[in-house]
């Protein structure tokens, strides 16, 4: 299955969860999208609840379900927890590092602004959003793109970073100082359902 790319509000609607993580996309309208949408009320499966998981991390993350599988199988092969060392690891992502830092406004957009070369890891050119950044490294905006219009807009626009990473606006500079916590990330997601759905 390939990466979604359709409307991220009706993806949001239909699993009833945020991807943007703004919960923009739930304020108007509440309920599932199509002319049936708010009179679904059939009780879900344990199969169905453990998928609507997987699909809200998914789409929230923006990755196709290879992708995802395969970062899911590596955090299992890690020692600690595998839910949380997966959401670790989907943490860690460029995009989503770029994303954190307030350089671009949604994920999608990270993903668009890694994907045209204009981000630097160490003060080298990445452009392969699934990059996987340690603690330590030092992200930046291209030289040459110090005056994108979206990325200035966006870092204009943005309201702060978690306390995993640090952004200097005026530079253009941040670091990924941390693995970031448990408790600093979405607490309406249940991760424990994505491992028992890949372990059934």
């Amino acid at each position: 299955m390939s990466r979604y790319t359709g409307p991220a509000y009706k993806k949001s609607r239909h699993l009833g969860f945020s991807t943007l993580e703004t919960g923009k996309e739930l304020a108007r309208k509440p309920y599932a999208p199509g002319i049936h949408g708010n009179d679904r009320k059939r009780k879900p499966s344990e199969y169905s609840v453990q998928l609507q998981e997987k699909q809200k991390i998914r789409f929230m993350y923006g990755l196709s379900e290879k992708q995802f599988r395969k970062t899911f199988d590596k955090a299992a092969k890690m020692n600690g927890i595998t839910g949380e060392n997966f959401l670790c690891l989907l943490e860690s992502r460029l995009d989503n590092i770029v994303y954190r830092l307030g350089m671009a406004k949604t994920r999608r957009a990270a993903r668009q602004i890694v994907n045209h070369g204009h981000i630097c890891v160490n003060n080298i050119k990445v452009d392969i959003p699934s990059y996987q950044c340690k603690p330590g490294d030092i992200i930046t905006v291209k030289e040459q793109s110090l005056d994108h219009p979206a990325i200035k807009e966006a870092v204009e626009a943005s309201l702060g970073t978690p306390k995993f990473v640090e952004f200097d606006k005026n530079k253009l500079t941040g670091k990924y100082l941390r693995l970031p916590e448990r408790s600093e990330l979405n607490q309406e997601i249940n991760e424990s359902l994505v491992v028992e759905f890949y372990n059934r």
